[in-house]
């Protein structure tokens, strides 16, 4: 085997050359939210520390509410099985939660087995490093702490464009993979199916925004912002059935209330921007969008509404959220929320 290097807390980029040299650390916290990424390099992971097929008597996997730190001590010291290493894996457990724990984890972590890699992987609990305590201190100096963020628009845009031609012989360009990203979401557990359903569907070479519209489900902020669009095209017959369709699939009201409010401060701040002189760029980093695409349709659909018009938007959703709030009923707030901005000149 070859011999373990120091732990570096470099995130995901140390991983990558941790199980590229086979030389896995020690102590890993998993955080964030790329499901996908994440459970990738946990199973690459696994792959390198339990070779020889003994992984069902070497790993050791436990929940968090379940778990007590005497279970854990006692999965760790255990000695791997005709193995060289064995690997501890905990789901969502609350390193701080109190003194006995975070000293008794000091302990573990300051003198960790050669043969053990211990995992703390977060997925329905919030990772909350309390890096200015004595234990956050240790993991970090002992451990690596890597954070699974959404990806950026290229990497995503090439990570599809794989798939789809390994998987389905199918091709893809940027723009339309964009546009993909914008409707169904930036996270790759998501995206991984909508683009096998794609793969599935399309009859030519190459994927379309026909594909897309005909099989794959938009997330819920580009329904509003398709929503949005529909009422500056002064289309309002659409954008009641949006919002019928939303109600229909059982989105919470306020859901709905906050990302069309999320949609309108997004187009006034697009429509700030062009009264001085800004363009997408500005309007892109401003609300950190991934996608060229999405900051290009911004700052179209803000050409079609006036700074007045914009402004009143805000402050008539603003009022909406607090009558839903205050106990109205959310369906019959939004209707009428749409109907306001609907009857409101949009004139430029």
């Amino acid at each position: 085997m070859a011999p373990r290097k120091p732990a570096a807390p470099s995130g995901l980029s140390q991983l990558k050359a941790d199980l590229k040299q086979g030389t896995p650390a020690g102590l890993y916290i998993f955080y964030g939210p790329e499901d996908y990424l994440r459970d990738y390099y946990l199973e690459q992971l696994k792959g390198k520390v339990l070779a020889g097929g003994m992984e069902s008597f070497n790993l050791h996997v436990f929940q968090g509410k379940d778990l007590t730190l005497q279970e854990l001590t006692q999965a760790a010291e255990a000695m791997p099985m005709m193995s060289e290493r064995s690997m501890v894996l905990v789901y969502d457990w609350d390193l701080f939660k109190n003194e006995e724990r975070r000293n008794g984890l000091m302990a573990l972590i300051d003198d960790l087995p050669e043969y053990l890699c211990l995992v703390f992987l977060y997925d329905t609990m919030e990772w909350k490093g309390n890096a200015n305590t004595k234990l956050g201190k240790l993991i970090k100096a002992k451990g690596q702490i890597v954070e699974f963020r959404q990806q950026e628009q290229s990497d995503l845009n090439n990570w599809l464009r794989r798939r789809l031609k390994q998987t389905w012989g199918k091709e893809i360009d940027n723009p339309t993979a964009e546009y993909l990203t914008f409707l169904c979401g930036g996270l790759m557990t998501n995206l991984a199916g909508e683009a096998d359903k794609l793969g599935a569907y399309a009859r030519g070479r190459a994927v379309t925004r026909q594909d897309i519209d005909a099989v794959c489900d938009p997330v819920l902020d580009a329904r509003a912002f398709q929503m949005t669009d529909a009422i500056g095209e002064g289309n309002y017959d659409r954008a009641m059935s949006l919002l019928g369709e939303l109600l229909r699939m059982g989105e919470e009201p306020i859901y709905i209330m906050a990302a069309v409010g999320r949609q309108l401060r997004q187009i006034w701040s697009a429509r700030l921007a062009l009264e001085n002189g800004r363009g997408e760029s500005y309007v892109a980093q401003l609300w950190g969008m991934r996608s060229d695409w999405q900051a290009r349709k911004l700052m179209q659909s803000a050409r079609r509404y006036s700074l007045p018009w914009c402004r009143e938007a805000v402050s008539l959703c603003q009022q909406a959220d607090w009558e839903m709030k205050l106990g109205r009923d959310g369906s019959d707030v939004l209707t009428e929320l749409l109907l306001s901005l609907a009857t409101r000149d949009r004139g430029r």
